[in-house]
C-alpha cells in the first residue's frame, strides 16, 4: 500500500461517523489534497462547542461561512456575529469561478451555487431587526455583573427591582431604571426606608454613574421594547434549512460592554428558555462570536464567571458556541477548557514570543506520522 492509500485510509478510519455529520472539506498529503479523503464533524458533537483561531487573514471568516452553509443545509439554525460586515453574501448564491470548481473537485464533491434563508439583525442604529431587552428582564444579577457593582450595591439593585415588582411597575429602559433609583433616595427616601431599609445617596450615586457609562457605549440602544424573543433564532424555512441570523456589530467594536451585555443577556434567555436536551443526536441553534475579545475586553471577575458558567450549562440546552479569534489567549482558560473543536489556520512567527507560542499550539495536537505540526502551522494556505 502507497503512503497515499495509507493516510486515506488512515482518514476514513479518523473520521468515521455513526450518524449524520457535516463535511469541512479533505485533507492534504504533502501539499496536495487527497481526494474524498473527507474531514467530517459529527453533528451529535456540535453542541460541545469550539474554537476558530489563527492569524488575520489566513481565511477564520470563510471558515465560519462554510460551517454555517452546512449547518443550514441541515436544517440547524445559526446566529452569528458580524463585526466586519462580510456575512450578508451568504443570502445570495455565489457566481461561481473556474477555482472554486478546480478545488470541490479535488474535494470529491461537486459546486453547487446555493442562497440561504438570512436574517439581518441589530443592535445599535444600524439597518436590521432591532434586538432589545427590557431591564426588567435582564434582572438584578445579570445588571450588577454589567455593571460591576460592589455587594452593597447589588443588594440596592436588588431593593429597586423588588419595589418595582411590589408596585407593579416596570421597568423598561434605563431611564425608567435611573428615575426609581433617584426616587429611592429623594422623594421617595421615607417610603423606602421603611420598607426596606435606608439606601445610602452615596451608594445610588456610585450605581448611577455605572449606569451612565454603560449608556455612553449605546446600552441605552438595547434596553427598551420590544423584546427579542430566542425563538426566533431557531426557525426553519420552507426548504427545511436552518435561518442564518446575522447581528451587524460593524459600529460596536469600540463599545465592548455593549457587546458583553448583549451577550450576556442572550446566553441567559437561551438558557432560561430552551428545554433541557441531554445528549441529543442534533444541536438546535449554534452561535459564532466573531472577536471573540470582545467580550471578554474590560470585563469584570464577575461577568466572566456568569458567563463561564453559562457556558458550562448551555450544552445540554442543545446550543454550540464557537468564538473565532486570532489568539486562543483572548478567551480566559476557563472557557478554553469547555470547548470540544478546534479549527486551526495559519500562525505567524515574527519574533521569538510568536515561535514559543506556535510551540506551545503544535505541542496541544496529536503526534502524527503524516505532518510536523510545528511547521504546518506556518505553512498553511489560506481557508
Amino acid at each position: 500500500m502507497s503512503r497515499k492509500d495509507e493516510f486515506f485510509a488512515h482518514i476514513e478510519k479518523g473520521y468515521a461517523t455513526k450518524g449524520d455529520f457535516i463535511s469541512m472539506g479533505a485533507a492534504m498529503l504533502e501539499g496536495e489534497t487527497v481526494t474524498n479523503a473527507l474531514v467530517k464533524i459529527p453533528l451529535k458533537t456540535l453542541n460541545r462547542h469550539g474554537l476558530i483561531a489563527g492569524a488575520t487573514g489566513t481565511g477564520k471568516t470563510k471558515t465560519l461561512q462554510v460551517l454555517a452553509e452546512n449547518l443550514s443545509d441541515k436544517g440547524i439554525p445559526v446566529l452569528l456575529m458580524d463585526l466586519k460586515g462580510d456575512l450578508s453574501g451568504l443570502a445570495q448564491p455565489s457566481p461561481g469561478h473556474p477555482k472554486i470548481d478546480e478545488r470541490h473537485e479535488k474535494i470529491g464533491f461537486p459546486f453547487t451555487p446555493k442562497k440561504f434563508p438570512v436574517e439581518i439583525l441589530s443592535l445599535s442604529e444600524q439597518d436590521g431587526v432591532k434586538l432589545r431587552a427590557t431591564v426588567s428582564e435582564f434582572g438584578p444579577i445579570l445588571l450588577s455583573r454589567i455593571l460591576n457593582l460592589t455587594v452593597t450595591q447589588e443588594g440596592i439593585v436588588a431593593v429597586i427591582f423588588k419595589y418595582c415588582d411590589d408596585h407593579k411597575l416596570p421597568l423598561l429602559d434605563l431611564k425608567d431604571f435611573k428615575k426609581v433609583l433617584q426616587y429611592a433616595t429623594g422623594e421617595g427616601k421615607k417610603e423606602f426606608e421603611k420598607s426596606y431599609g435606608r439606601i445610602a445617596t452615596s451608594s445610588t450615586g456610585a450605581i448611577l454613574r455605572k449606569v451612565i457609562e454603560l449608556e455612553q457605549q449605546g446600552a441605552d440602544l438595547f434596553f427598551g421594547e420590544k423584546s427579542f424573543d430566542v425563538d426566533d433564532l431557531t426557525r426553519i424555512d420552507e426548504n427545511g434549512r436552518g435561518m442564518i441570523s446575522i447581528l451587524r456589530l460593524t459600529d460596536i467594536q469600540d463599545r465592548p460592554k455593549l457587546f458583553s451585555t448583549f451577550m450576556l443577556s442572550l446566553l441567559a434567555e437561551v438558557y432560561a428558555t430552551f428545554p433541557e436536551q441531554g445528549d441529543s443526536e442534533r444541536p438546535e441553534l449554534i452561535l459564532f462570536i466573531d472577536e471573540a475579545h470582545l467580550i471578554f475586553k474590560e470585563a469584570s471577575k464577575a461577568l466572566l464567571d456568569q458567563i463561564e458558567s453559562i457556558v458550562k450549562l448551555i450544552r445540554s440546552k442543545g446550543i454550540g458556541l464557537y468564538f473565532v479569534t486570532q489568539n486562543p489567549t483572548d478567551v480566559p482558560d476557563a472557557v478554553l477548557a469547555q470547548l470540544g473543536l478546534k479549527v486551526q489556520h495559519a500562525l505567524r512567527a515574527f519574533t521569538a514570543k510568536d515561535r514559543k507560542a506556535i510551540k506551545l499550539t503544535a505541542e496541544n495536537y496529536p503526534i502524527s506520522e503524516y505532518y510536523d505540526t510545528k511547521e504546518v502551522l506556518t505553512s498553511l494556505g489560506i481557508g
